[in-house]
């Protein structure tokens, strides 16, 4: 394909690189970080007063066939009115917000509002309230926050959650109520009935003490190594990453950004990188109700029939999902192209066939190929700390740090550990001082996990590649480093389309095996059955998914380096990841110690003198 790429002003710059006498390197960069707001909320106010009838604000109406609006004036008068309202309840960070539902206009006004009175709140994911029927981890959060409110849309669904683990002392606020709501052990406000609160002198005084240091979330993190641990995010944080951010992606200042987007505002990839993008740039966001599986991308296609996003966040799975859409809708796919600038991913690596469909795919819309980049970071760097460069992004490279972030990059087991340092990283856990205390190193580096490869020493401009999670890697019984995260996209890679994700074991064993949960769409197909008539048991076991992947196996087999690259068997699951038994995070990622540990029969099964038939093996 020898189309040009589209002309974006994105900017990364070179680094500085210095060597340490104990091996250890400092890496950064040599552009300068702009000054930035001291608050979000000084962004609403400036765009509220520069741009008031801009939309910040839009999602679907009930009945799908309209786009309800607040506009960044609208919004600003809402918040004062619900600063007020939260200032009444006395809430603070021992009694912080507590927000159970998803994305919606009420959510964001209030998180707005906590950040206007200087009070911290906490997103959590639904699938705690929705999908959990323990509400294990939903009590663990709730137990360390001590909330004294609790948000939700509408509370008939998350009753039961509520009812489970909220302290008795805990308001609840909500947007609807149902019927029947006598025995309701909690003080009950609708958010209607908050937004008439009459505003005074107190919502002002109380902005005037909002600083960098207060904390104006606690993000928890998805538990795929334990229990989620809450990120303090501050003012400070959170403004700074944005600035970086821009420093990056420079034509959001040049035109303000509009997007479409279904990203959960309980991770920092939706939460904090996309909502504050559009506030700190006075952009515009179209909730996108839609989700990236085969039963929720219908919202999505609806909606991006209608907006055309100049910047487009997703994850690999939602890219994949797309593609197929795009292919088989042109009226869409016109509408998407039209005004996109760039396109951009996260949260894993994204498959070298879901690339090149994108960039065919705008060459056909536009003439020329739309960038596709990504970075590195996590909840605990406020999420944005290297960016990819146009010029060298390619599958796998995470590229170079922003200004502002330093890097330090350790030996470690034959790898280079990355952690980071800067005014975007975290103060700590909520109170968890032990977790804490773990994450830093003796220099007050952010210890990340991952490890990261020079795209060429000679030349350290051009960035890094993501060598895997040091923590994940194990020896096999020779001795031999496997490097798990490297091995893992190379799998997925390989059985493409048909693995959703994998889990890789053999830590102290001869030989390395692995743990597929299937993409049971993919895999249907095979059977070319019709949805429903044979379940995920009889789907795994079919001779046809079967003989699929005993010739990927082989073929991969073929192309391995030698046993640390060797993946000799593997176990098809037929039971999802649990996520009550914390195999499962709320992202769809899985933990795969949990799983490790959960599935211990299946493990050994694959490492017996005489494994079961549902090994798959050389």
């Amino acid at each position: 394909m020898n189309a040009e790429v589209l002309p974006v002003n994105v900017v990364t710059y070179d680094v500085s690189v210095e060597q340490r006498g104990d091996a250890s390197m400092l890496i950064r960069s040599t552009g300068e970080l702009p000054e930035y707001a001291a608050k979000m909320t000084d962004k609403l106010e400036y765009w509220a007063a520069e741009t008031p009838d801009t939309v910040l604000i839009a999602q679907r109406t009930e009945d799908k066939h309209h786009w309800e609006t607040v506009t960044y004036a609208e919004a600003l008068v809402k918040v004062k009115h619900l600063s007020q309202y939260l200032l009444n309840q006395n809430l603070s960070a021992e009694r912080p917000i507590v927000i159970l539902s998803g994305n919606s206009i009420s959510h964001l006004l209030l998180g707005l509002a906590a950040m206007y009175a200087g009070i911290p709140y906490a997103p959590i994911s639904t699938a705690y309230s929705l999908i959990s029927t323990d509400f294990g981890k939903l009590r663990y959060i709730t137990d360390k926050l001590t909330p004294g409110l609790v948000f939700i849309e509408n509370l008939g669904p998350y009753r039961d959650a509520i009812d489970a683990v909220m302290p008795s002392d805990c308001s609840v606020l909500a947007t609807e109520a149902a019927h029947g709501v006598d025995d309701f052990g909690f003080d009950l406000t609708l958010f209607a009935d908050a937004l008439t609160t009459p505003v005074t002198d107190e919502v002002a005084h109380a902005n005037a003490a909002v600083d960098g240091d207060t904390i104006a979330k606690l993000l928890f993190t998805s538990g795929s190594t334990g229990m989620p641990k809450g990120v303090i995010n501050t003012q400070r944080m959170i403004c700074a990453n944005q600035e970086m951010i821009g420093s990056y992606l420079q034509f959001v200042k040049e035109q303000p950004p509009i997007l479409c987007d279904w990203l959960p505002w309980n991770h920092t990839f939706g939460g904090n990188k996309n909502t504050g993008l559009v506030i700190y740039n006075g952009g515009s966001l179209y909730i996108d109700g839609g989700k990236p599986v085969p039963r929720g991308i219908a919202e999505t296609v609806a909606n991006l029939r209608e907006i055309a996003p100049t910047i487009y966040f997703n994850v690999p799975k939602g890219y994949e999902l797309l593609v197929k859409e795009l292919k088989q809708n042109p009226d869409m796919a016109g509408v998407f192209f039209s005004n996109l600038q760039v396109l951009f991913y996260a949260g894993a690596g994204l498959a070298q066939h879901v690339w090149d469909d994108l960039l065919e795919l705008s060459v056909q819309y536009t003439g020329r190929k739309v960038p596709i980049l990504t970075g590195l970071g996590a909840t605990e760097t406020a999420p944005s700390a290297m960016f990819t460069s146009i010029e060298e992004s390619a599958s796998g490279v995470v590229g170079v740090p922003v200004p502002g972030v330093e890097l330090k990059l350790v030996p470690n087991q034959g790898k280079l550990e990355v952690r980071v340092k800067g005014v975007s990283i975290m103060p700590g856990y909520w109170r968890d001082e032990a977790q804490t205390a773990k994450a830093f190193d003796e220099e007050g580096y952010y210890c990340l996990g991952d490890a990261l490869k020079f795209i060429d020493e000679e030349k350290p401009s051009r960035g890094f590649y993501f060598d895997g999670r040091v923590s994940e890697d194990f020896k096999l019984d020779t001795g031999t480093w496997v490097s798990v995260g490297t091995l893992k996209a190379h799998m997925i890679h390989e059985f493409a389309p048909y693995i959703q994700d994998v889990v890789i074991v053999g830590r102290d064993r001869g030989f390395i095996s692995a743990l597929v949960f299937p993409d049971v769409e993919h895999c249907r197909n095979l059977i070319d059955i019709e949805e429903g008539s044979l379940s995920l048991e009889q789907i795994v076991n079919h001779e046809a998914v079967r003989q699929v992947f005993s010739d990927h196996l082989s073929s991969m087999a073929e192309k391995s380096t030698g046993s640390s690259t060797r993946i000799k068997s593997l176990v098809l699951q037929s039971r999802p990841a649990d996520i009550d038994a914390h195999e499962m995070t709320d992202k769809g990622s899985l933990n795969s110690n949990a799983v490790i540990a959960n599935r211990a029969d299946i493990v050994e099964d694959i490492y017996s003198a005489t494994p079961s038939s549902q090994v798959i093996s050389l």
